[in-house]
């Protein structure tokens, strides 16, 4: 999990880091690395299920519309496949909740700084 923590900070650092409070999430290598990072850390108390609500939502959208429906002949396949959806889903895919926008125009559009990494 801490390479994809510094795989994530690479790509962008947020001002604040949510997660639960599982043991993962409270080690010592793992809040460090935030620290270092100068990314405040913010964790969910207990049954505060409905907090990361939009990140279920999406994992869901990932199973139900990609991973069930294929069957994928290799791990190599399925990390293309599941990478195509998540840059369809980010880049191309409009969402009514966010007024028609894709995810990456509403996110890019809040810093201007920012630039869309390359395609996986």
């Amino acid at each position: 999990m801490l390479t994809a923590v510094q795989s994530a900070l690479r790509q962008a650092k947020p001002e604040i880091w949510n997660s639960d409070q599982g043991s993962h999430f409270t080690s010592e290598q793992y809040t460090d690395l935030l620290k270092q990072a100068g990314v405040r850390i913010s964790m969910d108390g207990k049954n505060r299920a409905l907090d990361n609500i939009i990140t279920e939502r999406f994992w869901r959208t990932l199973k139900y519309e990609e991973v069930y429906l294929h069957e994928y002949n290799s791990p190599k396949e399925a990390r293309q496949r599941i990478s195509q959806f998540i840059q369809h889903y980010n880049y191309r895919r409009r969402h009514q909740s966010l007024g028609y926008r894709t995810p990456a125009e509403v996110y890019f559009q809040e810093d201007a700084t920012l630039h869309p990494p390359t395609a996986i």
